[in-house]
């Protein structure tokens, strides 16, 4: 599947949901609940309800997962997916380190049951973390059966595949697409300078994540080169790879 708009729900009310599925639920492709939000939003049934009816996937934040792990309550995690029905599942290390071979093991017995959802990466902006690192973790989360491995960004752009400023670490996400397959990665782009680069780079199906409830519309306006960013790139057709 290529071309997924993830989308980060950091709290919305139903009546926001309803909006946003209204116009743009056709380019809403999977939803995170930012975070921890599910533990503490009073209406989680009822949204979750409302991305249901659309068939909207919608996966926790990875922060639950790592809190599971700390914590030992792998076990109470799975339970409450299920309770909640969900299908999708995030992994990630982004807070917490999380042993190698423990993230690897936890991904092959998640996938027997759940769409996972691997991230790579440290949410940490001071943390520069070596391609061939990247590399070696994303393959490593695919081997072990993810679905999709998310590049981390932040909700704010500004850590893992990007510097602090927000810049694109090109060479970095050069050496990870040479060594992984694109439309295997998501790539957290909640900047819109960003999510224009990574199009111009891969192409209008580039998967891309972390993308605002109000930001969608305009990034699906950047793919159909619908906006003067990518225009001359989209605007007449050209879906290309970015290689040239």
């Amino acid at each position: 599947m290529r071309g997924l708009t993830h989308v980060i729900d950091r709290g919305l009310s139903v009546a926001e949901i309803d909006n946003l599925l209204e116009v743009a639920g056709e380019c809403v492709d999977v939803v995170k609940l930012g975070w921890g939000t599910a533990l503490v939003s009073a209406n989680l049934k009822q949204k979750l309800e409302r991305y249901a009816t659309h068939e909207v996937p919608v996966v926790l934040g990875g922060t639950l997962t790592e809190l599971a792990i700390r914590q030992g309550r792998i076990e109470g995690l799975i339970g409450w997916l299920r309770e909640l029905g969900l299908r999708h599942v995030e992994v990630s290390d982004g807070t917490i380190a999380i042993d190698p071979e423990f993230k690897r093991d936890l991904i092959q017995r998640l996938a027997q049951e759940f769409t996972v959802l691997a991230e790579v990466g440290s949410k940490d902006v001071d943390f520069i973390m070596a391609p061939y690192v990247w590399v070696e973790q994303i393959q490593r989360d695919l081997d072990a059966g993810a679905w999709k491995v998310i590049a981390e960004a932040r909700e704010s752009g500004t850590a893992g595949i990007y510097r602090a400023t927000g810049e694109v670490r090109t060479g970095l996400i050069d050496e990870i697409a040479h060594a992984v397959d694109p439309d295997r990665l998501i790539f957290e782009a909640p900047r819109r300078e960003q999510q224009v680069w990574l199009l111009k780079r891969f192409g209008t199906e580039c998967n891309l994540g972390n993308i605002a409830p109000q930001d969608v519309l305009s990034l699906e306006t950047l793919r159909l080169g619908l906006r003067a960013d990518t225009v001359d790139r989209f605007a007449l057709g050209d879906r290309g790879s970015g290689d040239d």
